[in-house]
């Protein structure tokens, strides 16, 4: 037992280490910090899954503690946010959860560690990143708009639909707050899996897109939130306007993904898919998204897939 204990916090020490320098990397080496920031969870996620759970929060949170004498104050929110996203995947994995699961809890605890560093952030020190981030983007969007106008003498969008346009994004913030998050989760997941199997950790697997078959409750979800919009037709600006526009760029998304998910099915039971058809079929998909959101709605109203698997063996 204390060997296994030494063990325990000599490889705690190192995975600190490891998770130190990448969150410095992050930091301070611009052209590769996007990689480092994609495996700083990885050597938590590795300690997570081996040892148990008190040990595993234990050592995360003195990896966040020593990033503070990288970095300071302002660097604790980042390190907190991938040292919470290690521990859960370590913590999945031990408990053999699938890919799903995994996915599901990623992205909620990059919600969740998001939201707990932007409330700090804005009562503690009075800065809404958020806020200023929108304004950000504005004058660079300003700034453009003006660049053209001299060039081409006239402007491609006038004031009032710049400003619709500002409100829209602003309003729809938590819907991309939301995708953003399981994106990253996604990312992370998908590229930090691999090396983890490779360490000697059991990994779950993906079922292919083509497979993928969300639950029938979203089209009923959809079906509620555009029966609100043409029937009850919330004002712009009133909550449940915000709720119903965020809902609906939500559901979007995932209509989306099962309209991909039933084509590559179709295709697959015609043609033999290669990686090149699917990457093809994905860059279409993105011009004909309202086409391909159509295509989910009656993949997950009806079973299309049945018809097509029946004609096939015909």
């Amino acid at each position: 037992m204390p060997n296994n204990q030494t063990k325990g916090l000599a490889q705690g020490a190192m995975m600190i280490a490891i998770f130190a320098v990448l969150i410095a990397i992050s930091l301070y080496v611009p052209l590769v910090s996007f990689v480092a920031t994609i495996f700083a969870p990885l050597p938590l996620a590795w300690y997570s899954s081996k040892y148990d759970r008190n040990q595993s929060i234990f050592v995360a949170i003195l990896a966040i503690a020593i990033t503070f004498f990288i970095g300071g104050l302002l660097i604790l929110p980042f390190s907190f946010i991938f040292a919470s996203i290690g521990v859960v995947m370590g913590i999945t994995l031990q408990l053999k959860k699938s890919k799903i699961f995994l996915l599901m809890a990623t992205g909620l605890t990059v919600l969740i560690t998001f939201a707990i560093d932007y409330l700090i952030t804005l009562k503690l020190f009075e800065f809404d990143f958020i806020k200023e981030l929108m304004q950000l983007m504005r004058t660079s969007y300003e700034q453009s708009l003006t660049l053209t106008q001299n060039i081409t003498g006239q402007s491609p969008i006038t004031t009032e639909n710049l400003e619709l346009l500002f409100e829209m994004l602003e309003t729809t913030i938590p819907a991309a707050v939301t995708i953003a998050a399981f994106v990253l989760a996604f990312v992370i997941i998908s590229l930090n899996l691999p090396i983890l199997k490779r360490l000697g950790v059991n990994v779950p697997k993906f079922s292919a897109l083509k497979d993928l078959k969300l639950p029938r409750s979203i089209l009923w979800y959809y079906l509620i939130v555009l029966s609100i919009n043409l029937f009850v037709k919330p004002e712009v600006g009133t909550t449940l306007y915000v709720i119903c526009l965020n809902l609906s760029m939500v559901l979007w998304v995932l209509l989306t993904i099962q309209g991909l998910s039933f084509i590559l099915y179709f295709l697959d039971k015609k043609v033999k898919l290669t990686n090149l058809i699917k990457v093809l079929v994905i860059l279409l998909a993105i011009p004909l998204y309202s086409f391909v959101v159509l295509i989910g709605i009656v993949d997950l109203g009806f079973d299309i897939r049945g018809l097509v698997k029946d004609k096939v063996q015909k």
